[in-house]
C-alpha cells in the first residue's frame, strides 16, 4: 500500500486541483503505457472516480499522479477482463502494462523523454494536416477549450468543433495510429509541434476570456516544452520559439496593476521585468538568428528582443522593429502579423499611417471579430481626434472582448471620451 497523507482541503477541492493541474500528464503517461487514445481517457476518468470514492477513507497518496495512473492502468486491465474477445491476450497485455513505472518516462524511448511532449508529437501526425492536428492537440493533450482554440485560430467555435471531429475520424477510418515517432520522424512534425506549443503559450500569456491577464500554468507548461524541445532538437525555429516565450514572460509581473488591470506596454515599471528570463532569450534568440536561417518564431523573438532591451518605452526602436515586421510579413502574411506591423508603424510614422494600414485589414474582413483590431483603430482615431470613429471603434472592441481586464480597460477609454 502506497503512504498517504492527511490534506488540510476537502478531496473534493484536492481533487478538482490536480484535475485542472495534472489530468492531461496523466493521460499522456496513460496512453504511452496503453497505446490507446480512448483507452486511455476512459481509465484516466475511472481513476478520478475511484479517488474520489477512496481518498476520503485511505487519505491523499504521498504521490497522487502516480496513484492515479496506475489505478487508470489496473481500471483498463479490468475492463479487458470483462470483455470475453480480449481475454486470450490478456497475459501478454499484463506483462506488457504491470511492470511499468507509471510516473517514470520510458527509458525505451530515449528521443522523447517527456510524456507530454511525446503525446504531442505522437498526435502532429502529418497526415492530418497542420491545422487539423494543431487543434486536435490543443484540445485533447493541452486540454484549452473548443472555443479557446477557436479564438486562437479566429474561427467560430462551431466550425473548430467540427474541424476536431473530422481530425479524429480520419484517425479512427484510416487507421493512424497513436504511435511515438522514430527520431527520423521528429522533424517532419515539428511545425505542427511547434505550433502546439507556441498557441499553448499565447492562451496563458493573454487569455482570451476570464477574469485575469494570466493564465501561469499555460504559459508555464509551454515554456517547459520548449526547453525540452530545445535540448532534443537545436533547430533555429525550435531556439527562436523558447525566446520568444522567454521574453513575453519576463513582462508578466508589470503587465497587471495590483487590482488586476492591464498595464500597457508603454506604462510599464521595466523594473518588474525578469532579467534572467530576458538573459536566457538573449541568449536564445542568439543562436537562432546565428544560423542566418530566421523563420516566423525568430524573427517574432527579436522583435521582442529590441523591446526586452529598451531601457524605456520612448527609447524603443521603432524602425528596427518595423523592419523585422517587413521579413516577417514576406514569411507569415498573416492578418494579426499585419496588424502588429501597423501599431510599430503607427509608433514610427504617426496615428495616420497605421490608421490607413488597420483600416485597410479590416476591410478584408478577416479580424471582422478580433477586438484586438478594433481597438487599435479607436486609438489612432482618438489621437487623430476623430472622437466619434474612436468611440465606434471601442465601442465594437468591447463587444467582441471576453476577458474582464481587457473589458474594463475598453470602458475606461469610452469613459475617458465622454
Amino acid at each position: 500500500m502506497s503512504p498517504t497523507m492527511a490534506s488540510p482541503e476537502p478531496i473534493p477541492l484536492v481533487l478538482d486541483a490536480l484535475y485542472r493541474g495534472e489530468s492531461r500528464q496523466v493521460l499522456a503517461t496513460l496512453i504511452r503505457l496503453l497505446g490507446d487514445f480512448d483507452a486511455a481517457e476512459e481509465a484516466m476518468h475511472e481513476a478520478f472516480r475511484a479517488a474520489l470514492e477512496q481518498w476520503p477513507v485511505e487519505g491523499v497518496p504521498a504521490r497522487p499522479r502516480a496513484w492515479l495512473v496506475s489505478t487508470g492502468r489496473f481500471k483498463a486491465i479490468d475492463a479487458l477482463r470483462r470483455r470475453a474477445k480480449f481475454e486470450a491476450p490478456l497475459d501478454a497485455l499484463g506483462e506488457a502494462l504491470l511492470p511499468a513505472e507509471p510516473e517514470e518516462p520510458d527509458g525505451g524511448v530515449e528521443t522523447l523523454p517527456d510524456d507530454r511532449l511525446r503525446l504531442v508529437f505522437t498526435c502532429c501526425h502529418p497526415l492530418l494536416g497542420t491545422e487539423a492536428c494543431v487543434a486536435l492537440t490543443l484540445r485533447e493533450v493541452c486540454g484549452l477549450t473548443t472555443e479557446e482554440i477557436a479564438r486562437a485560430f479566429l474561427v467560430a467555435p462551431s466550425t473548430m468543433a467540427q474541424r476536431i471531429v473530422r481530425a479524429k475520424a480520419k484517425i479512427r477510418n484510416e487507421g493512424l495510429p497513436y504511435e511515438v515517432p522514430g527520431a527520423a520522424e521528429l522533424p517532419g512534425r515539428l511545425e505542427a509541434v511547434l505550433q502546439v506549443i507556441y498557441l499553448v503559450f499565447n492562451e496563458g500569456y493573454s487569455a482570451s476570456s476570464g477574469q485575469a491577464v494570466t493564465r501561469t500554468d499555460l504559459s508555464g507548461e509551454a515554456i517547459r516544452l520548449g526547453r525540452l524541445l530545445a535540448a532534443l532538437l537545436p533547430a533555429p525555429e525550435v531556439h527562436g520559439l523558447l525566446a520568444l516565450m522567454l521574453f513575453h514572460e519576463s513582462r508578466r509581473a508589470a503587465r497587471t496593476s495590483p487590482s488586476g488591470d492591464l498595464v500597457l506596454l508603454a506604462d510599464q515599471d521595466r523594473s518588474l521585468w525578469n532579467r534572467a528570463l530576458i538573459q536566457e532569450g538573449s541568449g536564445q534568440v542568439a543562436r537562432a538568428l546565428g544560423s542566418r536561417r530566421a523563420g516566423r518564431y525568430t524573427l517574432e523573438a527579436a522583435i521582442a528582443a529590441a523591446h526586452a532591451r529598451a531601457p524605456g518605452f520612448e527609447a524603443t526602436p521603432w524602425g528596427r522593429i518595423v523592419g523585422f515586421y517587413e521579413l516577417l510579413v514576406r514569411l507569415d502574411p498573416s492578418p494579426v502579423i499585419r496588424l502588429n506591423r501597423a501599431v510599430a508603424v503607427a509608433f514610427r510614422d504617426g496615428p495616420g499611417a497605421g490608421l490607413a494600414l488597420v483600416d485597410g485589414i479590416l476591410e478584408g474582413g478577416e479580424l471582422a471579430t478580433y477586438h484586438l483590431a478594433h481597438s487599435a483603430r479607436a486609438d489612432f482615431c482618438r489621437q487623430l481626434g476623430r472622437m466619434d470613429d474612436a468611440r465606434a471603434s471601442y465601442r465594437t472592441a468591447l463587444s467582441l472582448a471576453r476577458q474582464d481586464p481587457e473589458r474594463r480597460f475598453l470602458e475606461g477609454r469610452l469613459e475617458a471620451l465622454g
